[in-house]
């Protein structure tokens, strides 16, 4: 049989097609995915599980001109391939190629870039809204959105206004009963009821109550179904909401068996889907250590509670759900609620470790400063994924906590170099620290390997000398640390070169800093964080503030969104690695 996606580079082509021929494509498609993926790696599961609604949409609507925006974007992959990025999905994810999520600036079809979820209901109301304002009243626009990510608080606001709106809005429900992990909450208990009691789809329906037109839930694989509702919704004027029933990982027996492995499987038989395994690591990832640790701790002290806003297995807290799974809570993707709820119980004498991505955090600042800073509750933060991330790229980046947590009083921020500081750190912080507490650390494995060691009690605001040298100080903040002492070995005069692990942003250790400025000439800082506002200028500002002349050179992420690629491409690309460290010393 004729492969009819190697005729297809555009939804133009697509919509040549006779409607019997797009099963054909969807199991083409699906296939691509899968061959490419299988070396390449990615994000896999959403992707397969939105195939035939992927190409009803755009044999239907006429995308670029009609609007369409996927929400977080692990389930675009298929849209990327039918809108002119077939002959290069191969580069998906790559340092170069293109990107993992769907950005303005990459096609015309990505009509709003999405790497965190909840916002495409937002923004195509906004789209929608500007619409009917120039008087295009015909124009289409499609949100799809998750069943996860339908949960968070700015998709109901969003539903919440789109509802009262004359916006010619179609929003779509990908309802799969997952994101990375398994979904919660009441909503999604709901949804799963209107999934078999179809009189409370009819009747009782809090979409409706919305003043939606609600259709559905209907089999999102059903492809003659999805185009025929599709179809009829086109002619619907105002908000509109189709309710589609999806499975993730769909056409790959391994992805569908286990939907969270394969959420991004890394290499896998593309036959099989059997996961390839990697050389085992000597050495723990990062968000191990912490989800271990959690589990002693939490042993040993009933009064800690656990907190994810819908990364159980992302940050490890599954460890200690599994154990103590009435003291760890998800609160799905909803990571404002995730922050209060954390200050609520530490009004209560509850320890709470609320554990968010760096990024993530972001979503949260007002209530990081209004809910626990002003009230100086002890809520112990943990910022997983904080400096460069890699592939996922810009979205997911982590590199501006450092300077929007330093500007926020009350707050202790603290770095830890290796996974012994990491795990110090944690149980120091549980023991009745009178402030609240963010601790930042980064993606992927450390480099100590015995690192279970007895606790032992961190200093607030102590700094470390790693190394002593006459003429040049080094500072620096987190596992950043690793490559300046990788380059030491790269230069001629390392005698000449002290190092010091100032591990708190927030509070300097002043007296450190003191010596430090009396006994080098030359002070380098070095962080894996935005050069502007972060730990580089808390050093610029007590150096100005205590008069000090010193010349100080400032290293770390420039004032520009980082693209995506491995971690060292990236360093190298913008002189973190060590190499790069070495010349500017040697300079």
């Amino acid at each position: 049989m004729k492969n009819l996606l190697d005729n297809i580079s555009n939804p133009k082509d697509l919509r040549k097609l006779n409607p019997t021929q797009l099963p054909q494509l969807a199991k083409e498609l699906r296939a691509f995915i899968i061959n490419v993926i299988a070396t390449k790696e990615g994000h896999l599961g959403a992707s397969l599980g939105v195939i035939e609604l992927t190409i009803a949409i755009h044999y239907l609507f006429d995308t670029p001109n009609d609007l369409l925006v996927w929400d977080v974007g692990h389930q675009a992959y298929g849209h990327k391939i039918l809108t002119g990025r077939k002959a290069i999905f191969h580069t998906n994810r790559q340092f170069g190629g293109i990107a993992g999520f769907p950005s303005r600036k990459e096609s015309a079809f990505d009509a709003f870039g999405v790497g965190h979820s909840s916002t495409s209901i937002s923004a195509a109301l906004g789209m929608a809204i500007a619409s009917n304002l120039k008087g295009q009243t015909e124009k289409q626009h499609i949100a799809v959105i998750g069943d996860a990510s339908i949960a968070s608080g700015m998709a109901f606001e969003a539903l919440n206004h789109a509802g009262v709106s004359k916006a010619n809005l179609l929003i779509i429900l990908n309802d799969n009963a997952i994101g990375i992990d398994p979904s919660v909450g009441a909503l999604k208990e709901y949804l799963t009821r209107v999934k078999t009691d179809r009189k409370l789809a009819a009747q009782n329906n809090i979409i409706k109550a919305l003043s939606f037109d609600y259709s559905g839930p209907i089999d999102g694989h059903n492809l003659p179904k999805v185009l025929a509702e599709l179809e009829r919704l086109k002619s619907v004027k105002g908000p509109k909401f189709l309710h589609v029933i999806t499975t993730k990982g769909k056409g790959l027996q391994k992805a569908e068996e286990d939907q969270v492995t394969y959420h991004a499987p890394g290499k896998f038989d593309k036959v099989s889907g059997v996961r390839i395994k990697k050389i085992a690591s000597l050495y723990t990832k990062y968000q191990d250590v912490f989800g271990k640790t959690m589990v002693e701790l939490a042993t040993q002290n009933n009064k800690i509670i656990g907190i994810t806003p819908a990364m159980l297995t992302g940050s490890s807290l599954k460890f200690m759900f599994e154990k103590f799974p009435k003291r760890t809570f998800d609160v799905g993707i909803a990571e404002q609620h995730a922050v209060s709820l954390a200050a609520g119980m530490a009004t209560q004498g509850f320890i709470p470790f609320c554990n968010i991505y760096s990024t993530f955090l972001q979503r949260a600042y007002d209530q990081v400063i209004h809910d626990v800073a002003l009230q100086n509750l002890p809520v112990i933060f943990c910022l997983d994924r904080a400096g460069l991330v890699g592939e996922d790229g810009a979205t997911h980046h982590g590199v501006f906590d450092l300077a929007y947590l330093r500007a926020i009083p009350n707050l202790i921020v603290f770095a830890p170099s290796n996974e012994v500081e990491l795990r110090n750190i944690l149980y120091t912080a549980q023991l009745g620290l009178k402030n609240p507490i963010a601790i930042r650390y980064p993606r992927g494995t450390g480099s100590i390997i015995d690192w279970q060691k007895p606790f032992e009690i961190i200093e607030i605001g102590k700094g470390l000398q790693l190394k002593t040298g006459t003429k040049i100080a080094i500072l620096s903040i987190g596992t950043i640390a690793k490559n300046v002492t990788d380059a030491f070995e790269l230069t001629d005069n390392s005698t000449e070169i002290a190092h010091f692990d100032m591990r708190f942003v927030k509070p300097l250790d002043e007296r450190l800093l003191h010596a430090v400025f009396k006994n080098h000439k030359t002070i380098f800082t070095i962080e894996d964080g935005t050069i502007k506002g972060g730990f580089g200028a808390a050093i610029l500002e007590f150096a100005s503030k205590n008069e000090y002349k010193n010349k100080i050179q400032v290293l770390g992420i420039p004032d520009n969104f980082i693209e995506h690629g491995s971690v060292l491409e990236l360093q190298r690309k913008i002189g973190l690695d060590a190499k790069s460290i070495a010349k500017k010393i040697m300079k």
